[in-house]
């Protein structure tokens, strides 16, 4: 991690995510996924689509995301669920490598497609998110926040890695050169939300006051969705 985030994000107490694992019911292999309380949303990941001829469709990687580069285009899940005739994200599963299972057999009628990410969200929606936040924050910027990366990013099954700092500087979190995802956990302090990001899946769960997962719901820019059965 350079000198500049480190000096942000420093190193916090491993008994900080003691609450979220009570709250989960779960070890954070993979990241906590807290309930939705008192709301929550999946904040969709970025994926991208470059032409509409033939070609064949590409895996998302086990990484963050930046724009893939000139010639490709945003691609929204619900444009893509559209054309194929798919849900969004199918009843009763998590946003990952089983949506969209029309794309396999109808890739013939697809461009080229970049999937989501696997375990982090992309730049452009990592930002947005960040921005949502502050907005709904009580100290905004100032809000004093802990993130948690799970072992299986770090790879290391010792010691459980979580950093303090600002939210204002949780842009710094995405290019942290140790790890090739976003926080598993990034959480305000007071506890007032926390965001979840599985190592698996294509989406980041955001559970929260209710204003602010509708702002996450309206917002024209970002995409994110309501999944009942996983809250």
């Amino acid at each position: 991690m350079s000198e500049d985030v480190l000096a942000l994000w420093p190193p916090a107490h491993a008994t900080a995510t003691d609450w979220l694992a009570e709250l989960s019911q779960d070890d954070g292999l993979t990241g906590y996924e807290a309930p939705g309380l008192p709301d929550a949303a999946w904040v969709l990941g970025g994926m991208y689509e470059r032409g509409t001829t033939a070609g064949d469709s590409v895996n998302g990687s086990r990484s963050r995301d930046e724009h893939p580069g000139p010639g490709w285009e945003r691609l929204r899940w619900a444009e893509l669920a559209a054309r194929l005739g798919d849900p969004v994200v199918p009843q009763g599963t998590y946003p990952c490598f089983r949506c969209f299972p029309s794309a396999k057999r109808l890739k013939h009628r697809l461009g080229t497609i970049e999937w989501p990410a696997e375990g982090s969200l992309d730049r452009p929606t990592w930002d947005q998110l960040i921005r949502f936040l502050t907005a709904h924050s009580s100290q905004g910027a100032d809000t004093p926040c802990l993130a948690y990366y799970n072992p299986l990013v770090m790879q290391d099954f010792e010691t459980r890695h979580v950093r303090s700092g600002r939210l204002g500087d949780a842009g710094a979190l995405f290019d942290n050169p140790e790890v090739l995802c976003t926080p598993s956990n990034l959480w305000a302090a007071d506890r007032s939300w926390v965001v979840f990001t599985d190592y698996d899946l294509w989406a980041t769960k955001v559970c929260g006051p209710r204003p602010l997962v509708e702002a996450l719901l309206t917002d024209p820019e970002i995409e994110a969705v309501r999944l009942p059965w996983t809250t």
